[in-house]
């Protein structure tokens, strides 16, 4: 796995990294991918997956959409597809809110708690998670970051510890530095 690790540590037997670093080049068993609720891929960190990992993820991704109910992927949902040419071996897509669309903090939890689900359903062992929904979806970063956080800890907390590494990657150094400051007081044990 590249990447440059920020902050590493374990919570509940659970390894916790923040790396800055690129999710196309992940090679945990899972990737999420903060997607739209159409599952098309063509910008953001949606859109380099493809780029980087092949047009079969988009093929895989429309072939799931017409099996959803209305043809999307309802806001805090997730489901899981092959990683094409990526060194993941899974993409877990999730739909994160948009800022002002309402009840957005609910929301986000709910798309990070449904792709750990997934990655855990599917017995991944190690998953990467960008900052969902605080790129082009709007949500402020600082806030995005906290509610991340909070909703991994809380789904480690009722996990049957399935997945063993969570990695919080992300290219911009502001968003890993965010992480990197919030996480040790949020996964701190009493």
């Amino acid at each position: 796995m590249k990447g440059c690790p920020l902050k590493i540590l374990d919570f509940r037997g659970c390894r916790i990294e923040v790396i800055l670093g690129d999710l196309t080049e992940e090679s945990t068993e899972g990737v999420v991918n903060p997607a739209n609720q159409n599952l098309f891929h063509g910008g953001g960190v949606a859109g380099a997956l493809v780029a980087v990992g092949g047009a079969e993820i988009q093929r895989e991704s429309d072939r799931v959409r017409e099996t959803l109910p209305g043809g999307f992927l309802p806001v805090g949902e997730s489901v899981v597809t092959g990683a094409g040419s990526l060194p993941c071996r899974y993409i877990i897509h999730t739909v994160g809110p948009r800022w002002g669309e309402g009840d957005e903090e609910e929301k986000l939890r709910r798309a990070v708690f449904n792709a750990l689900l997934r990655a855990e359903e599917r017995s991944m062992r190690s998953v990467s998670l960008p900052a969902v929904s605080t790129g082009v979806f709007g949500f402020p970063k600082e806030r995005g970051v906290e509610v991340i956080l909070l909703s991994v800890k809380a789904f480690l907390a009722e996990s049957p510890r399935g997945i063993e590494k969570i990695r919080f990657v992300n290219k911009d150094s502001f968003t890993a530095e965010l992480f990197s400051q919030k996480i040790q007081s949020i996964y701190e044990e009493v």
